[in-house]
């Protein structure tokens, strides 16, 4: 990249006082963990007994996001959120999430943030997970394992992909490197239950499903220092396989959490944040490098000990699971999938050593669908309209930088597995429906009253309903999420 195009871009930056000043356009790296918990990390949640080391040195040297939510109570609506800055249920998937052979939901001629940021000069990369459907081929009615698919992250922005199709529960347990299996199922996988949960299905014959973890991350780490060597900045979207289900921790941890397999898996995930971190300061590019951390929902882990949440606990096999008493998803209410808080608000770190101020905090309200917007602004480039693209991305890069005087963005639109909305706008939060919408029993159906209104502010663990009390408040909330859902945009 020459200097010329890196004194405009400083410049525009200085005139938008949209970012600080700095003299190049940083690495951008993107980490999702998989369904882990806002009470998961020691940080937020100071009674686990859980280590989260590298989680802490996150919040420790960057800022940290207390009310950041997950646009979905699951997972495949809160990838296609943070790739497009639109919420997933304005496309053709409404509610749930794909299996590993489902079809793309990402339009190939959409706009996402990896092809806006080529556009700004990066090069960019995913590894891991991706849920989002792909192109498998078939010949005569099967899956021709042979061929090659005709898509994949490449064709919507990717420079490198190297993915699993789906969560590590879902089959095909296979690699793709562009559009390229990189070893043809050869064996079967057999269904395994809870923990190490897995449906039966065919199995790559360079795969290994406790080691998959760890392969991602040395792609990852190679990604990064490959990169680190090259002319132009690099963004890496790298999503994670756990902690979800298969609760397969690698044997170097099994036993160290001492609350079961569970605990040793978050272990394993902060070690992977660890070497990723390390990884960077290696090869000299923290200072140049911004760090996102998060989940792509709530932990699916209900409350142990927790007499007020045994009633509503479907799966009797969760019930004990821990050695100890851990409470995943910490003071929320609910798990994932639920439209209650466990469902989607998540651990959210950013850090970038002498641009955010280190051990800082917000109390500012986003959601996944702001990244689209927030990196795109932080390289320098422009969020395209939103009749184009990113409807429902705003960019929260002031707040990075302490500047939340004047920062504003429309309403947070809430959504669960099953289809519940709700909406967040300051200290309030109403449900439009009858109950979870997810796991926790009555689920209910949305649309359908009695709604529920609460005050996060006075009761994080929404126990005590204020619909009555506030109907005028409930009534206002009700208007502007019906406008925001069938408007297509909350730009």
């Amino acid at each position: 990249m020459s200097q010329l195009i890196k004194c405009l871009i400083v410049l525009k930056l200085i005139i938008a006082g949209s970012a600080p000043i700095f003299g190049e356009q940083p690495n951008i790296i993107f980490i999702l963990a998989d369904d882990m918990g806002y009470g998961d990390v020691q940080a937020l949640n100071p009674r686990s007994t859980i280590p989260t080391p590298n989680l802490d040195r996150l919040a420790r040297e960057g800022i940290t996001f207390t009310d950041a939510h997950s646009p979905s109570a699951v997972c495949t609506p809160t990838r296609y959120g943070v790739l497009t800055g639109r919420y997933c249920w304005r496309s053709d998937l409404k509610r749930g999430v794909l299996n590993g052979y489902g079809a793309p939901i990402i339009e190939r001629d959409r706009e996402t943030v990896a092809r806006a940021l080529k556009s700004q000069g990066y090069f960019t990369g995913v590894i891991g997970k991706w849920h989002l459907g792909l192109g498998f081929q078939k010949t005569n009615g099967e899956w021709d394992w042979s061929k090659a698919l005709d898509y994949s992250p490449v064709d919507i922005g990717f420079d490198r992909s190297f993915v699993i199709p789906a969560s590590l529960d879902f089959p095909p347990y296979v690699y793709i490197e562009g559009h390229r299996i990189t070893g043809r199922p050869d064996r079967t996988q057999p269904a395994q239950s809870f923990p190490a949960f897995l449906r039966k299905g065919e199995l790559g014959s360079d795969f290994s499903i406790i080691d998959c973890l760890d392969r991602i991350t040395s792609e990852a780490a190679d990604f990064i220092v490959e990169r680190s060597k090259a002319s132009v900045p690099f963004f890496l979207y790298f999503p994670l396989t756990a902690p979800h289900k298969p609760t397969l921790p690698h044997s170097r941890y099994q036993g160290r959490s001492g609350l079961g397999p569970y605990g040793d898996f978050v272990i394993q995930v902060d070690e992977v944040v660890g070497s990723i971190l390390d990884t960077i300061d290696k090869q000299g590019i923290a200072d140049n490098t911004v760090v996102f951390y998060t989940s792509d929902n709530g932990s699916y882990m209900y409350r142990y000990q927790d007499p007020s949440a045994v009633d509503h606990i479907k799966d009797a096999s969760v019930q004990g699971y821990y050695e100890g008493n851990h409470i995943a998803n910490g003071p929320l209410r609910g798990t994932k999938a639920d439209i209650w808080e466990a469902g989607h608000r998540v651990p959210f770190f950013v850090r970038w050593p002498e641009r955010i101020q280190a051990g800082s905090t917000t109390d500012q309200t986003i959601t996944h669908t702001d990244f689209f917007a927030t990196a795109v602004s932080i390289a320098g480039g422009t969020v395209p309209g939103a009749k184009v693209a990113a409807q429902d991305s705003f960019d929260f890069s002031p707040l990075l930088f302490g500047r939340e005087k004047g920062w504003n963005r429309a309403p947070v639109i809430h959504h669960s597995g099953g289809a519940m909305f709700a909406i967040r706008e300051g200290d309030w939060k109403l449900i439009l429906g009858s109950g979870s919408g997810g796991r926790e029993q009555p689920r209910g159906r949305r649309f359908e009253h009695p709604y529920k209104l609460f005050n996060l502010k006075d009761d994080i663990g929404e126990r005590d309903d204020r619909y009555r009390e506030f109907s005028e408040k409930a009534q206002e909330l009700e208007r502007k999420a019906l406008e925001l859902i069938s408007s297509g945009s909350s730009r």
